[in-house]
């Protein structure tokens, strides 16, 4: 280690790791400190007077000096360490590039895994409670989108995040979960998404938060979390939102930041409708497929890969299955009196063409194409 970096990780970036720990802090707290005293060097060595000239007030002022004077910096490093989490300041090469674009982007990302910078990302959010179509529709686009590098961003939530990253991974791709909690295994929330934030990692994604390891979720963290999930992509798909839905406040912080809001189309009566077509009222782009987005971004060969994507018949029996089969669902039965074609072999092509990644059982015997 170099003489300069070691001044450097001492005197600012160790700094910069410590200050991020403060139950009390924020972007701006964080930007009120460096422009009053300079630097954060500075800022560990202020007095209250210091601090209240620079507008804190004395509750405030005081709940930093105790909590600076306290900090056991030896047992946040060995935390660190033990739970493989990296901090990621904004100068750092690999904290998020379009991020650094945002007005309030955070100063430090505690991060497990890899947080791939060179690629295209985008955001894909949604409803806990979805319906089958919410499903199948995150499935079908994260699916072609993921398969030519696209990484999907989204919140690690039950429902349509975990569908996201879940497909992403499926499809071999990379995703990266946001949290409003710490990212150190045991906080990492909902638990019950613990082996799906670590097959995340395994798979040379990231789970990121600028929380520090212990923080529990609450209120106010999940709102400013997905200020990170919209600003680190390109745009932000919203799959199904209720109004007053978290989807929205994503898109709303994509729209705040220039970036663009998709919106898949909803049947009017249902209960997740009413967002998303608000939305598309309001100049989001409709998206029915993978390639909707690609359009828009202009990834023209992500474009092409994607309009070439044709499924082929491998027999006669496939070829005439393929005539009825489509993004809607259709039950066994019906494809056994359209294709006139007898029982058995319908359903043992069916199941060699669900081998093949051609169609997908929803369940209940109902079939769709896959791609």
């Amino acid at each position: 280690m170099s003489s300069w970096f070691l001044w450097y990780y001492i005197n600012i970036m160790k700094k910069e790791i410590l200050l991020a720990h403060w139950p009390k802090i924020t972007v701006k707290r964080h930007q009120q400190l460096l422009a009053f005293f300079s630097s954060l060097e500075n800022a560990w060595k202020a007095k209250s007077e210091n601090l209240q000239k620079m507008g804190w007030k004395d509750e405030l002022a005081t709940n930093f000096l105790d909590w600076r004077n306290s900090v056991n910096e030896n047992k946040i490093t060995k935390i660190l360490e033990q739970e493989k989490i990296t901090c990621v300041l904004k100068d750092d090469s690999n904290y998020p590039e379009l991020l650094k674009e945002i007005y309030d982007a955070p100063f430090c990302l505690f991060t497990r895994g890899e947080i791939d910078n060179e690629g295209f990302s985008l955001a894909v959010v949604g409803p806990r409670k979805f319906s089958p179509y919410g499903k199948q529709i995150t499935e079908e686009i994260v699916r072609d989108l993921a398969s030519q590098g696209i990484i999907i961003v989204s919140g690690l939530a039950l429902g349509i995040d975990s569908i996201a990253h879940k497909t992403t991974l499926e499809t071999g791709g990379k995703t990266i979960a946001v949290l409003g909690a710490g990212v150190n295994d045991r906080h990492i929330y909902p638990a019950g998404h613990r082996n799906l934030a670590n097959d995340i990692i395994k798979k040379d994604g990231a789970v990121i938060s600028e929380y520090p390891p212990g923080a529990l979720p609450s209120r106010f963290t999940f709102p400013r979390r997905n200020r990170i999930v919209a600003g680190m992509t390109l745009g932000t798909l919203v799959i199904e939102a209720a109004e007053g839905s978290g989807a929205l406040i994503t898109a709303q912080s994509a729209l705040d930041n220039n970036r663009e809001v998709f919106a898949v189309p909803q049947n009017i009566t249902s209960p997740n409708s009413a967002g998303v077509n608000q939305l598309i009222k309001n100049g989001a782009h409709p998206v029915t497929c993978a390639q909707d987005i690609i359009d828009v971004l202009d990834l023209e060969d992500i474009k092409n890969f994607i309009s070439n994507r044709e499924i082929v018949p491998d027999s006669p029996t496939e070829a005439k299955l393929l005539e009825f089969l489509s993004r809607e669902p259709i039950h066994v039965d019906q494809l056994v009196k359209k294709s006139e074609l007898d029982s058995p072999a319908v359903n043992a092509t069916l199941t060699l063409m669900e081998m093949k990644g051609k169609v997908k059982n929803l369940g209940g015997m109902n079939y769709v194409l896959s791609r």
